[in-house]
């Protein structure tokens, strides 16, 4: 019934509406390292790695810990609202469901961390096999989010939000790539300096989704197009078309 159905939009706008919040806050929350600062992690962050913060090892692994948990989950829940809001397209919705997966991975970089803190101990190996695999997904599916966003969004600019992405995703995307890659020193033997980049790198990602989320308001501020119905002209009357007669009228009619 029409009332149901009204419910049911209003209440999917709502959720939607949600979700450009939560993804706002976790854009935030992704760069909650900067709480080093004043946080006596004892890391140096110019040679760290920030999954050290919450290494099996640290002190303070609590508190870096459940904030990357209570991020992920924030990002894959706003993900997954979200991921019909710039239309059916195929690459629209794979790049939402990338985002979803992003925050998947995320929270088992989390539960699987580092055993040490390569920067602050001699015999840490920086490759902990698990925690690897499980930043090489987080990577996978956060470059699948910008590239398929960033590939949709100019074929369909005239879409509210897509302009926005259109511009900014393809730089995002070339400055996270080119950060992520000089952070794998460590793992290739010339470990230094890579905090800087990974840390640029993570404000990056904060950038892509306050983008998405930016993108996401503008595509619920605009309203939908109005359905304009024909209206007939002025003076001029619907047609109207008699029934069929029946077999015995037109007998009757041609015996008058």
């Amino acid at each position: 019934m029409p009332p149901q159905r009204g419910r049911r939009d209003r209440w999917r706008e709502a959720r939607q509406r949600g979700a450009v919040w939560i993804l706002a806050a976790a854009a935030v929350l992704y760069n909650a390292w900067i709480l080093e600062v004043v946080v006596p992690t004892y890391l140096d962050s110019r040679h760290s790695y920030v999954s050290e913060l919450y290494a099996a090892d640290q002190p303070y692994r609590w508190l870096f810990g459940n904030l990357e948990l209570v991020c992920a989950a924030l990002i894959s829940v706003a993900a997954l609202v979200c991921r019909g809001l710039f239309g059916r397209h195929t690459a629209a919705g794979a790049g939402w469901w990338a985002l979803a997966g992003f925050g998947a991975a995320s929270v088992a970089d989390v539960l699987l961390p580092m055993s040490c803190a390569p920067s602050v101990r001699p015999d840490c190996q920086p490759l902990h096999p698990w925690h690897t695999l499980t930043s090489a997904l987080v990577h996978l599916c956060l470059f699948a989010s910008l590239a398929l966003l960033s590939w949709w969004s100019p074929r369909h600019a005239s879409r509210p939000g897509a302009a926005r992405i259109a511009w900014w995703g393809p730089r995002l995307l070339v400055c996270a790539l080119v950060s992520s890659l000089l952070t794998v020193g460590p793992l290739l033997g010339h470990p230094g300096w890579h905090g800087v980049p990974q840390r640029a790198h993570l404000l990056v990602v904060g950038a892509w989704l306050l983008l998405l989320a930016c993108a996401a308001h503008t595509a619920l501020q605009t309203p939908a197009p109005a359905v304009r119905t024909p209206v007939p002209a002025h003076g001029t009357l619907p047609r109207v078309h008699a029934p069929p007669r029946s077999a015995h009228d037109r007998t009757a009619t041609r015996n008058r």
